[in-house]
């Protein structure tokens, strides 16, 4: 969360005491561009000499004269985008939850970051259920005592939701924030990780309900930390679900009220990040045996500002995803107004953070970001990766695109540059929304400050969500915005936060649910008739305690043309997307091939003259 334009902090003397632990990433930045300056005029000063000597030695000088053509304008072309809307059902399939942040006036920056929310079977019976994560009141608030629960709604198959939380034991109150799935003692069941400000919790999905097993698993973290977007993965390959926590900054109501933000000189605002110290991450390790164990410096996860002493992550989401397919799950992590970081899995329990080096750090200018969401994926059906990450209002949002450990911001490039630089960017994740083949891009909007307006006309708290369809190699840029008359209730404004995907009602398509600060969820149908074929798999692993297969990759061929997919429901921001991998296959009528490389490495090839289009299957492992 970068800082709007006008808010200062009136507290001075605070504010200098961080003022050296808050700079030192700009300083890295800085010195990155003057680098990438300090080369060009060394290529200058040798062109210059080059072109002396040349000139000295030509009898004629040689004027080539070059037609210079504007860049073509990258609007919308209504006529090749896909007829799609999105309906906005939220209350009328009994989703009737609304967030509850605490704000009550002071301003305190928890209030403004909201709660995830996560699309998954919980009761097996090949559905996907919803779960929205809560905050709560302040403990020091007059209604303190009231309670403010998550939610669990059963999908009874249709897309129409009864919410069960109580009665499956999910009543607890805390001040939530994001969540993970996954069925961490393989028992078949998918549990739960809620990430908080405070303690965390770990609920086992057992047939009697969900059962608090924080303390025996070890997992709460420290009681004053602030965790944002944990994800379950198995980082060391040993069969079972390993667990990492990012953490947010170093913040308490104390100091939040002693720096005293302000937007117009005089009433209290919502202040930035930079004012706080950033925190280090949890990575806990799967024993097992129902415990987890703490490992995170020994794993090298710990990144320090060697000129202060104090780490530099102030970290929101993470996407776990092997970038440079050596089998190994990498983990690529958005920092608000520090650099971003990708820990390079080495392979023997250790990781190496080589984001500035891999070019995924800074934006386009060399600069670190307000980074909230992210995900990953091959968005071109290639060997290369993009990698999206929503950033703060007036900064694009970064789009990095590479293979391996090298990437470049390329979001002008793909169309997604400027249609995104006004609006302030939370939750992100690539789906096809056509089932065209192609992944687009989605991404949630809404600023902090309800009064935003008065200072900045250009902003506005409520903001629409954006769509961008992928058009394929063959345009000009790879993705065109989808214009609000053709979109329908997706852009409807709010104070978008988190936001997952699903297929709610069986139809093959996938719905979005978006959550907001301190208001109810936008639950959207996805209404498309495009009459484009697909196919969903849902994989099962009975060989290890990794049931979900959660890491896996599916390859699928149609038309020639192969796409990969992860088994990865954590992305986008605070939230979990459904386990099932939806296929997009177009006008396909089959496919030709589809292989599964299981999170062990193990390449399976499936024969497809089985799998039916138009449904969902589920592929069992070998044993």
């Amino acid at each position: 969360m970068s800082e709007p334009e006008g808010v200062e902090p009136q507290n001075q003397d605070e504010t200098s005491l961080h003022e050296d632990i808050v700079q030192d990433d700009e300083i890295i930045g800085v010195v990155f561009r003057w680098s990438i300056l300090v080369v060009f005029c060394l290529g200058g000063v040798g062109a210059i000499i080059w072109l002396l000597f040349s000139m000295g030695s030509s009898q004629e000088e040689q004027i080539i004269e070059k037609e210079v053509v504007a860049p073509e304008a990258l609007v919308p072309d209504l006529a090749v985008l896909p007829d799609v809307s999105f309906q906005n059902i939220t209350r009328d399939v009994g989703v009737d939850f609304v967030h509850q942040s605490g704000a009550e006036g002071e301003k305190l920056l928890p209030e403004t970051m909201g709660s995830g929310v996560a699309f998954f079977d919980y009761d097996n019976d090949e559905d996907q259920d919803l779960l929205l994560v809560n905050s709560m009141r302040w403990p020091h608030a007059s209604q303190a005592d009231e309670a403010s629960p998550m939610a669990l709604y059963l999908n009874d198959g249709s897309g129409s939701f009864t919410d069960v939380s109580e009665s499956v034991g999910l009543t607890d109150s805390f001040y939530g924030t994001g969540v993970a799935v996954g069925d961490v003692d393989g028992d078949g069941r998918r549990d739960l990780f809620i990430a908080a400000y405070g303690p965390n919790r770990l609920y086992l999905n057992t047939p009697d309900g969900f059962v608090d097993a924080t303390q025996q698993a070890g997992v709460a973290g420290d009681a004053g930390e602030w965790s944002s977007s944990p994800a379950f993965l198995d980082y060391d390959r040993d069969g079972d679900l390993d667990l990492f926590v990012p953490n947010y900054i170093n913040w308490t109501r104390e100091k939040d009220l002693s720096l005293n933000f302000t937007l117009n000189g005089t009433d209290r605002a919502y202040g930035p990040p930079k004012q706080y110290e950033g925190s280090q991450p949890r990575l806990y390790r799967n024993q097992g045996d129902g415990t987890f164990e703490e490992v995170s410096e020994a794993a090298g996860m710990h990144v320090m500002n060697p000129a202060t002493g104090v780490p530099v992550g102030k970290s929101l989401a993470v996407v776990p995803v092997d970038l440079d397919r050596d089998g190994w799950i990498d983990l690529v992590v958005a920092n608000d107004t520090t650099r971003n970081f990708l820990y390079r899995n080495l392979g023997d329990g250790r990781f190496e953070e080589i984001g500035v080096v891999s070019g995924v750090a800074y934006d386009d200018r060399g600069q670190a970001t307000g980074a909230m969401g992210i995900d990953a994926a091959h968005y071109r059906n290639d060997d290369s990766f993009g990698i999206g990450i929503g950033n703060f209002a007036n900064e694009m949002t970064s789009f990095y695109v590479g293979e391996g450990d090298l990437f470049s911001d390329e979001a002008i490039l793909e169309g997604i540059g400027s249609p995104t630089r006004p609006l302030l960017s939370f939750g992100l994740f690539f789906f096809d929304y056509d089932l065209d083949g192609r992944l687009d891009m989605f991404q949630t909007n809404g600023h902090l400050e309800e009064e935003i307006n008065e200072i900045q006309s250009s902003q506005h708290y409520r903001q629409p969500a954006q769509l961008f369809w992928n058009a394929g190699p063959d345009r000009p840029a790879c993705y065109e915005i989808v214009p609000s008359e053709t979109a329908g209730d997706l852009v409807i404004p709010i104070v978008g936060r988190g936001a997952a995907y699903a297929d709610i009602d069986a139809d093959g398509d996938l719905d979005v649910i978006v959550t907001q600060a301190g208001d109810r969820p936008l639950l959207l149908r996805n209404d498309q008739v495009l009459g484009h074929h697909w196919l969903r798999v849902r994989l099962e692993d009975s060989t290890s305690a990794n049931r979900d297969a959660i890491g896996a990759w599916i390859e699928l061929t149609a038309d020639g043309i192969t796409q990969r997919r992860q088994v990865m429901p954590t992305r986008s921001y605070l939230s979990q997307v459904e386990l099932p991998v939806t296929f997009g296959l177009g006008d396909a009528k089959s496919i030709e091939s589809l292989a599964v490389t299981w999170p062990d490495g193990q390449v399976q090839n499936f024969p497809v003259t089985g799998l039916a289009i138009d449904q969902q299957h589920t592929l069992q492992r070998a044993r």
